[in-house]
């Protein structure tokens, strides 16, 4: 299985946080299933961190690749089809990093690890 984690499975993942739910754990410890991040979350930690959002971010929104690739996790890029994409989503979801991700998950055939159902709109496959 093909995973893209949301920003916020990402830092629980990091951080070893509970909130990360058993069944998202196993998929991403599991060695059979890349592991995606996407290009809009390293945005999205740092722009959070900069605006104050995100305090305790420091770490991670300086040296965001690094700590990608400690894990083991695969970069992906945000292309002129992701733009597009996102662009054009139906709906009133604003949030142009959410939008992002959901292009890409729907591009790249990838299941989207998020806690967010908001997501279960938009014709992706969502795991939590």
């Amino acid at each position: 299985m093909r995973l893209l984690l949301d920003t916020h499975a990402l830092m629980w993942w990091l951080a070893g946080d509970k909130q990360l739910s058993k069944k998202a754990r196993a998929l991403i410890a599991d060695d059979d299933n890349p592991v995606y991040v996407s290009a809009a979350s390293a945005w999205e930690v740092a722009t959070k961190y900069r605006l104050g959002k995100l305090p305790d971010g420091a770490v991670l929104a300086t040296d965001f690749a690094r700590h990608v690739a400690r894990q083991g996790f695969i970069g992906l890029d945000i292309t002129l089809d992701h733009g597009q994409r996102a662009g054009v989503l139906p709906g009133p979801h604003r949030d142009p990093f959410d939008r992002m991700l959901i292009a890409q998950a729907q591009a790249e055939n990838l299941v989207f690890v998020s806690i967010e159902n908001v997501f279960d709109h938009f014709g992706i496959s969502r795991l939590w």
